[in-house]
């Protein structure tokens, strides 16, 4: 399971702010639902390594983050599960 380390609720992440991953910080590009499951919602917050100009994604499901939080790395066109210890923001 990832550590979470939280300063606010995940639902108020937005455009801007920033995310660490294992110590590495990404800027956040955008936060959206990706699909309406109806009782629960899977989101998706767009994150950008503006060093790297590399794009990634933090999914997760609304109604039970922390045992279904997940990172991905975009890799040519596809986007792989990386395994993760640590999130935090």
């Amino acid at each position: 399971m990832v550590k979470i380390k939280s300063s606010k609720p995940i639902s108020k992440i937005k455009k801007g702010d920033k995310i660490k991953v294992d110590g590495k910080e990404y800027e956040v590009d955008a936060h959206y639902v990706m699909i309406n499951h109806g009782k629960t919602r899977e989101m998706v917050i767009e994150l950008f390594d503006s060093k790297t100009d590399k794009d990634y994604q933090v999914r997760y499901f609304d109604n039970r983050v922390e045992e279904s939080i997940d990172f991905y790395e975009l890799k040519d066109i596809v986007y792989d599960k990386v395994e993760i210890e640590k999130i935090e923001w």
